[in-house]
Protein backbone atom coordinates (compact mmCIF):
# COMPACT_ATOMS: atom_id res chain seq x y z
CA UNK A 1 0.00 0.00 0.00
CA UNK A 2 1.54 3.35 -1.18
CA UNK A 3 2.49 6.03 1.85
CA UNK A 4 -0.15 8.71 -0.28
CA UNK A 5 -3.08 10.98 0.28
CA UNK A 6 -5.92 10.65 -2.80
CA UNK A 7 -7.19 14.14 -3.17
CA UNK A 8 -9.95 15.25 -5.41
CA UNK A 9 -11.06 18.33 -5.67
CA UNK A 10 -14.90 18.34 -6.04
CA UNK A 11 -14.68 22.16 -7.83
CA UNK A 12 -12.83 20.81 -10.51
CA UNK A 13 -13.13 17.30 -10.58
CA UNK A 14 -9.21 16.77 -10.84
CA UNK A 15 -7.31 14.07 -8.40
CA UNK A 16 -4.17 14.80 -6.71
CA UNK A 17 -1.59 12.23 -5.10
CA UNK A 18 0.40 13.81 -2.29
CA UNK A 19 3.31 12.07 0.00
CA UNK A 20 2.65 10.82 3.84
CA UNK A 21 6.04 10.94 4.98
CA UNK A 22 5.84 10.76 9.20
CA UNK A 23 1.74 11.40 9.45
CA UNK A 24 2.37 14.48 7.67
CA UNK A 25 1.44 16.07 4.32
CA UNK A 26 3.77 18.79 3.10
CA UNK A 27 1.39 21.78 3.23
CA UNK A 28 3.27 23.67 0.25
CA UNK A 29 2.41 19.77 -1.58
CA UNK A 30 -1.57 21.22 -1.68
CA UNK A 31 -0.27 24.40 -3.62
CA UNK A 32 -0.54 22.22 -6.82
CA UNK A 33 -4.33 21.94 -6.17
CA UNK A 34 -5.77 25.24 -8.23
CA UNK A 35 -9.33 25.80 -9.93
CA UNK A 36 -7.22 27.99 -12.81
CA UNK A 37 -3.64 29.08 -13.56
CA UNK A 38 -3.73 32.22 -11.85
CA UNK A 39 -4.86 30.87 -8.83
CA UNK A 40 -2.44 31.03 -5.59
CA UNK A 41 -3.18 26.84 -4.88
CA UNK A 42 -4.56 25.61 -1.60
CA UNK A 43 -3.45 26.82 1.70
CA UNK A 44 -4.42 24.80 4.88
CA UNK A 45 -5.68 27.20 7.86
CA UNK A 46 -4.92 26.53 11.39
CA UNK A 47 -5.22 29.00 14.24
CA UNK A 48 -2.79 28.52 16.91
CA UNK A 49 -0.97 25.54 15.10
CA UNK A 50 -3.48 22.87 16.51
CA UNK A 51 -2.46 20.55 13.80
CA UNK A 52 0.33 21.85 12.23
CA UNK A 53 4.17 20.38 12.65
CA UNK A 54 6.28 23.89 12.15
CA UNK A 55 9.22 21.80 12.55
CA UNK A 56 11.51 18.13 12.57
CA UNK A 57 13.10 18.19 16.43
CA UNK A 58 15.43 15.44 17.82
CA UNK A 59 14.67 17.38 21.43
CA UNK A 60 11.94 16.79 23.05
CA UNK A 61 9.45 13.84 22.58
CA UNK A 62 6.03 14.20 24.36
CA UNK A 63 3.48 11.30 23.89
CA UNK A 64 0.59 13.73 25.59
CA UNK A 65 -2.19 10.38 25.54
CA UNK A 66 0.36 8.12 27.80
CA UNK A 67 1.50 10.68 29.93
CA UNK A 68 5.23 10.55 27.97
CA UNK A 69 7.99 13.10 28.09
CA UNK A 70 11.44 12.57 27.22
CA UNK A 71 14.44 14.41 26.35
CA UNK A 72 16.80 13.67 23.75
CA UNK A 73 14.98 9.86 24.40
CA UNK A 74 15.70 10.12 27.90
CA UNK A 75 12.25 9.47 30.33
CA UNK A 76 12.17 13.04 32.46
CA UNK A 77 10.93 10.38 35.58
CA UNK A 78 14.39 9.20 35.33
CA UNK A 79 16.55 12.47 34.82
CA UNK A 80 15.10 14.33 37.57
CA UNK A 81 15.62 11.22 39.94
CA UNK A 82 19.24 10.50 38.73
CA UNK A 83 20.97 13.81 36.42
CA UNK A 84 21.47 17.19 37.57
CA UNK A 85 20.07 20.48 35.77
CA UNK A 86 23.57 21.11 34.27
CA UNK A 87 23.61 18.02 32.45
CA UNK A 88 20.10 17.92 31.76
CA UNK A 89 21.61 21.28 30.20
CA UNK A 90 24.15 19.73 28.26
CA UNK A 91 21.93 16.61 27.25
CA UNK A 92 19.61 19.45 25.48
CA UNK A 93 21.86 20.93 23.70
CA UNK A 94 24.45 18.61 22.92
CA UNK A 95 22.37 15.54 21.93
CA UNK A 96 24.01 13.20 24.23
CA UNK A 97 24.68 12.70 28.11
CA UNK A 98 28.14 13.68 28.94
CA UNK A 99 30.63 11.63 30.50
CA UNK A 100 32.68 12.99 33.89
CA UNK A 101 35.33 15.17 31.89
CA UNK A 102 32.35 16.67 29.50
CA UNK A 103 30.73 17.51 32.47
CA UNK A 104 33.52 19.00 34.56
CA UNK A 105 33.96 21.02 31.69
CA UNK A 106 30.82 21.81 31.03
CA UNK A 107 30.35 22.85 34.72
CA UNK A 108 33.12 24.86 35.05
CA UNK A 109 32.58 26.87 31.88
CA UNK A 110 29.17 27.74 33.34
CA UNK A 111 30.10 28.66 37.01
CA UNK A 112 32.53 31.25 35.42
CA UNK A 113 30.36 33.24 33.35
CA UNK A 114 28.06 34.01 36.22
CA UNK A 115 29.21 37.58 36.32
CA UNK A 116 27.60 40.36 34.17
CA UNK A 117 28.83 43.91 33.33
CA UNK A 118 28.59 46.41 35.70
CA UNK A 119 26.60 48.82 33.93
CA UNK A 120 23.76 46.06 33.26
CA UNK A 121 23.34 46.45 37.24
CA UNK A 122 23.58 50.01 37.18
CA UNK A 123 20.61 49.83 34.31
CA UNK A 124 18.79 48.06 37.02
CA UNK A 125 18.26 51.05 39.04
CA UNK A 126 16.28 52.35 36.00
CA UNK A 127 13.69 50.28 36.82
CA UNK A 128 10.64 51.23 39.50
CA UNK A 129 11.07 49.45 43.03
CA UNK A 130 7.34 47.50 42.09
CA UNK A 131 8.58 46.89 38.21
CA UNK A 132 7.69 43.20 37.59
CA UNK A 133 10.87 40.97 37.85
CA UNK A 134 9.78 39.56 34.36
CA UNK A 135 9.69 42.57 32.53
CA UNK A 136 13.08 43.30 34.02
CA UNK A 137 14.66 39.50 32.60
CA UNK A 138 12.83 40.30 29.33
CA UNK A 139 14.90 43.73 29.29
CA UNK A 140 18.30 42.61 30.74
CA UNK A 141 18.64 39.49 28.24
CA UNK A 142 17.89 42.01 25.24
CA UNK A 143 20.23 44.57 26.97
CA UNK A 144 22.99 41.87 27.18
CA UNK A 145 22.78 41.47 23.43
CA UNK A 146 24.50 45.17 22.83
CA UNK A 147 27.75 43.84 25.33
CA UNK A 148 28.34 41.06 22.82
CA UNK A 149 27.96 42.19 19.73
CA UNK A 150 29.41 39.12 18.08
CA UNK A 151 26.58 37.05 19.41
CA UNK A 152 25.32 38.17 16.03
CA UNK A 153 27.46 35.53 14.24
CA UNK A 154 24.98 33.08 14.63
CA UNK A 155 26.36 30.79 12.12
CA UNK A 156 29.66 30.78 13.71
CA UNK A 157 30.11 27.61 15.45
CA UNK A 158 32.72 28.47 17.82
CA UNK A 159 30.64 32.24 19.21
CA UNK A 160 27.49 30.66 18.77
CA UNK A 161 28.15 27.75 21.82
CA UNK A 162 30.18 30.94 23.70
CA UNK A 163 27.05 32.77 23.85
CA UNK A 164 24.48 29.63 24.55
CA UNK A 165 27.38 29.24 27.42
CA UNK A 166 27.16 32.85 28.82
CA UNK A 167 23.08 32.51 28.64
CA UNK A 168 22.65 29.86 30.56
CA UNK A 169 25.19 31.16 33.13
CA UNK A 170 24.02 34.86 33.48
CA UNK A 171 19.84 33.99 33.93
CA UNK A 172 20.74 33.27 37.60
CA UNK A 173 22.29 35.92 38.09
CA UNK A 174 19.66 38.33 36.13
CA UNK A 175 16.65 36.59 37.87
CA UNK A 176 18.27 36.92 41.12
CA UNK A 177 18.87 40.96 40.72
CA UNK A 178 15.38 41.44 39.52
CA UNK A 179 14.36 39.80 42.59
CA UNK A 180 17.06 41.66 44.52
CA UNK A 181 16.05 45.41 43.42
CA UNK A 182 11.84 44.59 43.95
CA UNK A 183 12.76 44.06 46.94
CA UNK A 184 15.13 46.54 48.06
CA UNK A 185 18.03 44.32 49.06
CA UNK A 186 21.86 44.83 47.95
CA UNK A 187 22.62 42.50 45.21
CA UNK A 188 25.26 39.64 46.16
CA UNK A 189 27.66 38.64 42.96
CA UNK A 190 27.89 34.78 42.41
CA UNK A 191 29.43 32.60 44.22
CA UNK A 192 31.54 30.33 42.30
CA UNK A 193 31.89 27.52 45.17
CA UNK A 194 28.58 27.04 44.62
CA UNK A 195 25.66 24.75 42.41
CA UNK A 196 24.42 26.04 39.68
CA UNK A 197 21.10 26.33 42.06
CA UNK A 198 22.98 26.57 45.39
CA UNK A 199 24.46 30.05 43.41
CA UNK A 200 21.05 30.95 43.11
CA UNK A 201 19.82 30.59 46.01
CA UNK A 202 22.75 32.19 47.52
CA UNK A 203 21.80 35.15 45.11
CA UNK A 204 18.20 35.19 46.25
CA UNK A 205 18.45 35.05 50.22
CA UNK A 206 21.79 35.74 51.76
CA UNK A 207 21.75 38.65 53.80
CA UNK A 208 24.55 39.09 56.64
CA UNK A 209 26.40 36.17 56.72
CA UNK A 210 30.00 35.95 55.60
CA UNK A 211 29.03 32.05 53.36
CA UNK A 212 25.74 31.28 52.25
CA UNK A 213 25.16 27.48 52.89
CA UNK A 214 21.76 26.35 50.83
CA UNK A 215 19.90 23.72 52.70
CA UNK A 216 20.47 20.29 50.57
CA UNK A 217 16.89 19.52 49.93
CA UNK A 218 16.09 23.02 49.13
CA UNK A 219 19.21 23.13 46.81
CA UNK A 220 18.00 19.76 45.21
CA UNK A 221 14.53 20.70 45.07
CA UNK A 222 15.20 23.57 42.79
CA UNK A 223 17.77 21.63 40.91
CA UNK A 224 14.37 18.75 39.79
CA UNK A 225 11.64 21.88 38.99
CA UNK A 226 14.73 22.80 36.69
CA UNK A 227 15.13 20.14 35.01
CA UNK A 228 11.69 19.63 35.05
CA UNK A 229 10.69 22.48 33.52
CA UNK A 230 13.88 22.35 30.81
CA UNK A 231 12.03 21.81 27.43
CA UNK A 232 8.34 21.00 26.59
CA UNK A 233 8.66 20.75 22.87
CA UNK A 234 6.88 23.40 20.77
CA UNK A 235 5.51 25.12 23.15
CA UNK A 236 4.77 28.97 22.88
CA UNK A 237 7.77 30.37 24.21
CA UNK A 238 9.99 28.08 21.95
CA UNK A 239 8.04 28.71 18.89
CA UNK A 240 8.83 32.50 19.77
CA UNK A 241 12.64 31.73 20.00
CA UNK A 242 12.60 29.93 16.66
CA UNK A 243 10.54 32.50 14.94
CA UNK A 244 12.08 35.19 15.93
CA UNK A 245 16.03 33.34 15.61
CA UNK A 246 14.84 32.60 12.20
CA UNK A 247 15.75 35.92 11.39
CA UNK A 248 19.22 35.27 12.30
CA UNK A 249 18.87 37.20 15.50
CA UNK A 250 21.16 36.61 18.04
CA UNK A 251 20.23 34.40 21.15
CA UNK A 252 19.78 36.86 23.51
CA UNK A 253 17.31 38.39 21.54
CA UNK A 254 15.70 35.51 20.44
CA UNK A 255 15.60 34.99 24.01
CA UNK A 256 14.26 37.90 25.33
CA UNK A 257 11.12 37.53 22.73
CA UNK A 258 10.47 33.72 24.43
CA UNK A 259 10.67 34.86 28.00
CA UNK A 260 8.04 37.26 26.70
CA UNK A 261 6.18 34.63 25.90
CA UNK A 262 6.23 32.69 28.62
CA UNK A 263 5.86 36.11 30.96
CA UNK A 264 1.62 35.60 29.38
CA UNK A 265 -0.44 34.28 32.19
CA UNK A 266 -1.64 31.50 29.48
CA UNK A 267 2.26 30.37 29.77
CA UNK A 268 4.41 31.08 32.77
CA UNK A 269 1.49 32.27 35.09
CA UNK A 270 -0.40 29.13 35.44
CA UNK A 271 0.87 28.14 38.88
CA UNK A 272 0.23 31.47 40.11
CA UNK A 273 -3.59 30.86 39.63
CA UNK A 274 -3.62 27.49 41.19
CA UNK A 275 -2.32 29.40 44.42
CA UNK A 276 -5.09 31.93 43.74
CA UNK A 277 -7.56 29.06 43.34
CA UNK A 278 -6.64 27.31 46.33
CA UNK A 279 -6.91 30.49 48.40
CA UNK A 280 -10.25 30.93 47.26
CA UNK A 281 -11.17 27.73 48.27
CA UNK A 282 -10.01 28.13 51.60
CA UNK A 283 -10.30 24.70 53.42
CA UNK A 284 -10.91 21.00 53.02
CA UNK A 285 -14.49 21.20 53.72
CA UNK A 286 -14.94 23.78 50.50
CA UNK A 287 -13.32 21.76 47.78
CA UNK A 288 -17.04 19.56 47.11
CA UNK A 289 -19.00 22.80 46.91
CA UNK A 290 -16.25 23.83 44.58
CA UNK A 291 -16.22 21.25 42.69
CA UNK A 292 -19.74 21.16 41.96
CA UNK A 293 -18.81 25.13 40.64
CA UNK A 294 -16.74 23.83 38.28
CA UNK A 295 -19.03 21.04 37.02
CA UNK A 296 -22.00 24.42 36.52
CA UNK A 297 -19.59 26.59 34.97
CA UNK A 298 -19.28 28.58 37.43
CA UNK A 299 -15.65 28.14 38.97
CA UNK A 300 -12.33 26.86 37.33
CA UNK A 301 -10.35 24.52 37.86
CA UNK A 302 -7.04 25.64 37.71
CA UNK A 303 -3.46 23.14 37.52
CA UNK A 304 -5.69 20.17 35.74
CA UNK A 305 -5.35 19.48 32.29
CA UNK A 306 -3.05 20.17 29.29
CA UNK A 307 -3.28 20.98 25.69
CA UNK A 308 -0.93 18.33 24.83
CA UNK A 309 -1.26 15.52 27.94
CA UNK A 310 -4.39 13.60 27.51
CA UNK A 311 -3.05 11.72 30.88
CA UNK A 312 -1.32 12.44 34.23
CA UNK A 313 1.37 14.36 33.20
CA UNK A 314 4.73 12.62 34.28
CA UNK A 315 5.88 16.25 36.09
CA UNK A 316 3.29 16.43 38.68
CA UNK A 317 3.57 13.05 39.64
CA UNK A 318 7.27 13.76 40.27
CA UNK A 319 6.76 17.16 41.73
CA UNK A 320 3.99 15.58 43.78
CA UNK A 321 6.81 13.64 45.70
CA UNK A 322 9.05 16.63 46.09
CA UNK A 323 6.15 18.90 47.42
CA UNK A 324 6.25 16.40 50.34
CA UNK A 325 10.31 16.43 50.90
CA UNK A 326 10.51 19.84 50.60
CA UNK A 327 7.42 20.74 53.57
CA UNK A 328 9.63 18.90 55.90
CA UNK A 329 12.07 21.64 55.95
CA UNK A 330 9.81 24.60 55.44
CA UNK A 331 7.03 22.95 56.94
CA UNK A 332 3.42 22.05 55.48
CA UNK A 333 2.26 24.91 52.82
CA UNK A 334 -1.49 25.13 54.09
CA UNK A 335 -2.64 25.13 50.59
CA UNK A 336 -1.10 21.07 50.12
CA UNK A 337 -4.30 19.27 52.17
CA UNK A 338 -6.20 21.42 49.77
CA UNK A 339 -4.65 20.57 46.88
CA UNK A 340 -4.85 16.99 47.82
CA UNK A 341 -8.11 16.65 48.61
CA UNK A 342 -9.14 18.61 45.32
CA UNK A 343 -6.70 16.22 43.31
CA UNK A 344 -8.27 12.83 45.04
CA UNK A 345 -12.28 13.94 43.66
CA UNK A 346 -11.22 15.09 40.82
CA UNK A 347 -8.95 12.37 39.76
CA UNK A 348 -12.71 10.01 40.48
CA UNK A 349 -15.46 12.12 39.07
CA UNK A 350 -16.40 11.15 35.65
CA UNK A 351 -16.71 14.88 34.90
CA UNK A 352 -13.23 14.88 35.11
CA UNK A 353 -12.01 11.57 34.06
CA UNK A 354 -14.05 11.94 30.97
CA UNK A 355 -12.50 15.08 29.58
CA UNK A 356 -9.28 13.67 30.66
CA UNK A 357 -8.48 16.97 33.04
CA UNK A 358 -5.43 15.13 35.47
CA UNK A 359 -3.14 17.52 37.27
CA UNK A 360 -0.20 19.32 35.47
CA UNK A 361 3.39 20.48 36.29
CA UNK A 362 1.47 24.09 37.77
CA UNK A 363 -0.37 22.17 40.53
CA UNK A 364 2.43 21.50 43.15
CA UNK A 365 4.92 23.67 41.89
CA UNK A 366 3.84 27.16 42.80
CA UNK A 367 3.03 25.75 46.53
CA UNK A 368 7.14 24.39 46.48
CA UNK A 369 8.36 28.34 45.48
CA UNK A 370 6.42 29.86 47.52
CA UNK A 371 7.25 26.97 50.69
CA UNK A 372 10.86 28.10 49.58
CA UNK A 373 10.46 31.47 50.30
CA UNK A 374 9.47 32.70 46.57
CA UNK A 375 6.67 35.39 45.72
CA UNK A 376 4.35 34.56 43.20
CA UNK A 377 5.68 37.81 40.64
CA UNK A 378 9.05 35.57 40.74
CA UNK A 379 7.36 31.89 39.43
CA UNK A 380 8.12 33.15 35.32
CA UNK A 381 11.48 34.20 36.26
CA UNK A 382 11.69 30.25 37.96
CA UNK A 383 10.53 28.45 34.78
CA UNK A 384 12.52 31.24 32.36
CA UNK A 385 16.11 30.22 34.14
CA UNK A 386 15.86 26.33 33.76
CA UNK A 387 13.83 26.83 30.18
CA UNK A 388 16.88 28.79 28.99
CA UNK A 389 18.95 25.59 27.86
CA UNK A 390 15.52 23.99 26.18
CA UNK A 391 15.17 27.47 24.20
CA UNK A 392 18.60 27.60 22.90
CA UNK A 393 18.40 23.76 22.18
CA UNK A 394 15.67 24.71 19.82
CA UNK A 395 17.21 28.26 18.81
CA UNK A 396 20.29 25.66 18.08
CA UNK A 397 18.36 23.05 16.16
CA UNK A 398 16.49 25.22 13.72
CA UNK A 399 19.85 27.29 12.82
CA UNK A 400 21.39 23.92 11.86
CA UNK A 401 18.08 22.35 9.80
CA UNK A 402 18.19 23.41 6.13
CA UNK A 403 14.86 23.22 5.71
CA UNK A 404 14.08 26.14 8.01
CA UNK A 405 13.98 29.44 6.55
CA UNK A 406 12.57 32.92 8.29
CA UNK A 407 9.26 32.73 9.85
CA UNK A 408 6.54 33.61 7.74
CA UNK A 409 2.80 32.36 7.60
CA UNK A 410 0.45 33.27 5.07
CA UNK A 411 -2.73 34.90 6.29
CA UNK A 412 -6.49 34.85 4.98
CA UNK A 413 -7.03 38.31 4.30
CA UNK A 414 -11.23 39.57 5.03
CA UNK A 415 -10.34 43.24 4.87
CA UNK A 416 -11.88 45.48 2.31
CA UNK A 417 -11.32 45.14 -1.47
CA UNK A 418 -9.44 47.98 -3.74
CA UNK A 419 -11.26 51.48 -2.69
CA UNK A 420 -11.09 54.61 -4.31
CA UNK A 421 -9.06 57.38 -2.08
CA UNK A 422 -11.92 59.80 -0.38
CA UNK A 423 -10.50 63.36 0.12
CA UNK A 424 -11.06 65.01 3.48
CA UNK A 425 -13.66 67.18 2.06
CA UNK A 426 -15.54 64.39 0.83
CA UNK A 427 -15.24 62.00 4.28
CA UNK A 428 -18.37 62.15 6.46
CA UNK A 429 -18.36 63.82 9.78
CA UNK A 430 -17.98 61.63 12.55
CA UNK A 431 -17.55 62.39 16.12
CA UNK A 432 -14.14 61.87 17.71
CA UNK A 433 -12.83 58.88 19.06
Amino acid sequence: MADTLTITDNRTGKTYEIDIKDGTIRADALRKIKTSDDDFGLMTYDPAFMNTASCRSAITLIDGDKGILRYRGYAIEDLAEQSSYIEVAYLLLHGELPNEAQLRKWSHEITHHTFVHEFLRKSMEGFRFDAHPMGKLVSMLGALSTFYPEAKKVRDDKTRRQEIVRIIAKMPTLSAWAFRHAVGRPYVYPDNELSYCGNFLNMIFRMAEPRFEPHPVLERALDILFILHADHEQNCSANAARAVGSAETDPYCSLAAASAALYGPLHGGANEAVLHMLKQIGSVGAVPEFITGVKNGSGRLMGFGHRVYKNYDPRAKVIKKLAHEVFEVTGKNPLLEIALELEKIALNDDYFVKRKLYPNVDFYSGMIYQAMGFPVDMFPVLFAIPRASGWLAQWQEMLQDPEQKIARPRQIYTGADLRPYVPMSERATKPAT
